[in-house]
């Protein structure tokens, strides 16, 4: 049964010498629980550039999977230590996406709980710097 819930979003990504990208975002979305993880399900808005687009984490006992679906495609595995390897495939073509998670945390029940995300990101094998992301989740 899906729980309607309210995400509070903070990503930040840092870049060598720059001041890092900061997105906080305040919506509506659902979890889930089945087959042993919780699906955490959100639609996208103008505000983080991505209208048109589902996100999904999916959080399963030692890894969170993150998809997005809709104009575009992708999907990141994030798991302590170990790189993982996808496409990035939007409306105009793909990039190859690599993710190495430096911290994978969450702590979540039905009335709603948190996720960590800590990562460093390749784009196209050219490090593009290293995301934080944050997810408070509540149930309405």
């Amino acid at each position: 049964m899906k729980i309607p819930v309210v995400l509070s979003i903070c990503g930040r990504q840092s870049y060598d010498g720059q001041e890092p990208d900061v997105i906080e975002l305040v919506t509506d979305g659902t979890m889930e629980f089945r087959d042993g993880g919780w699906d955490i399900s959100y639609e996208e808005t103008e505000l983080t550039g991505l209208a048109g687009v589902t996100t999904t984490f999916r959080v399963e006992p030692g890894k969170v999977t993150l998809t997005r679906t809709g104009r575009l495609y992708s999907q990141m595995v994030f798991q302590e230590g170990v790189f993982h390897e996808s496409l990035y495939q939007m409306e105009f073509g793909a990039l190859m996406i690599t993710v190495c998670a430096q911290r994978v945390f969450f702590d979540l029940m039905p009335e709603g709980g948190m996720i960590d995300l800590i990562y460093g990101i390749d784009i196209e094998n050219s490090a593009a710097g290293v995301v934080d992301y944050h997810l408070d989740i509540r149930a309405k």
